[in-house]
């Protein structure tokens, strides 16, 4: 299963030799909203290389997968990046005709000066 989120790049670490054929690099992302996320995520082998065009500050979409594994009764979990994309200002941009969510649009209550208390008061519980 695969997974993908957009944030501006925090940081960019150097590429790490594991082992005589295992190579790994870690980036980091920052997540937009109220309450921003600082996400690590981690490349392997020839994937290494897919931030190397791609500088602190940028906005990106990363494309990942959950890994997870068990190492002396203790559990870690990876988010392997396999994918990265630049998102564009225009892309960022919400457009009202392409959302995800149709919208639909409400006619506004009509007033009348006779409504009174009594009126709002009908719940059937």
């Amino acid at each position: 299963m695969s997974f993908e989120i957009e944030g501006k790049v925090h940081k960019i670490f150097d590429t790490e030799k594991k082992t005589e054929t295992f190579q790994a690099r870690e980036f980091v992302i920052e997540t937009e909203g109220q309450y921003p996320q600082y996400v690590k995520f981690q490349l392997t082998q020839d994937r290494c290389q897919i931030v190397d065009e791609v500088n602190t500050g940028d906005m990106i979409k990363v494309y990942f997968d959950l890994r997870g594994r068990e190492w002396n009764e203790k559990y870690f979990t990876n988010l392997n990046a396999w994918r990265v994309e630049a998102v564009s200002a225009e892309a960022k941009a919400p457009d009202e005709g392409n959302s995800d969510f149709p919208s639909k649009e409400y006619p506004a209550a009509e007033s009348t000066e006779s409504s009174t208390n009594a009126d709002f008061d009908d719940l059937p519980f």
